[in-house]
């Protein structure tokens, strides 16, 4: 048993080497992208459905890396089909989400693996009137370089406004860097 723990050991060590000898890909610089996924609503009120849909947008951001740590700005300009109805009539739809932060994260060969947080406002549009909310969101994600230029991400975000309301998103996306 002892052989087969060192022969493994030996060999995940053999695995990861290469993988820890390679330079770090150039994640630095103005970056655009498109995302696309999935939007929760939580509104914290007891009997009401959390309303949930497709997410859409735009961002753009700078990035700066030192070695393998990178430190960035970002924003971005989304909607949602999220709605909330009642019988055939929607009473309650998301609205515009407008997000503002940064963001740190280490890179690994051509990845990229981050953190975030940031100012967030939402607008909820309701038969009560449009409200708009502002908040905090954190998240965490996933960048990868296709190309010199280009990139796919994956990342979850979570956003806590005011009125007690969450939301909760999982959005891919790519993009480009020039």
């Amino acid at each position: 048993m002892k052989k087969f723990a060192l022969a493994l050991a030996a060999a995940l060590t053999a695995a990861a080497t290469p993988a820890l000898a390679q330079e770090p890909a150039d994640f630095s610089g103005a970056k655009a992208s498109i995302i696309t996924g999935y939007d929760v609503v939580d509104l914290n009120t007891p009997g009401v459905r959390n309303p949930d849909g497709l997410i859409y947008g735009i961002g753009l951001g700078y990035d700066i890396q030192k070695g393998s740590a990178v430190f960035g700005i970002e924003g971005e300009v989304a909607d949602s089909t999220a709605k909330l109805k009642a019988g055939g009539a929607t009473i309650a739809e998301t609205g515009r989400d407008l997000y503002i932060g940064g963001r740190v994260g280490f890179v690994t060969g051509k990845t990229l693996i981050y953190g975030k947080v940031g100012y967030t406002n939402a607008r909820i549009k309701s038969v009560a009137g449009n409200s708009n909310g502002d908040g905090i969101r954190v998240g965490a994600g996933v960048e990868q370089k296709l190309t010199d230029t280009v990139f796919a991400k994956v990342e979850y975000r979570y956003s806590n406004y005011e009125a007690d309301v969450e939301r909760q998103q999982i959005v891919a996306g790519v993009g480009l860097r020039f």
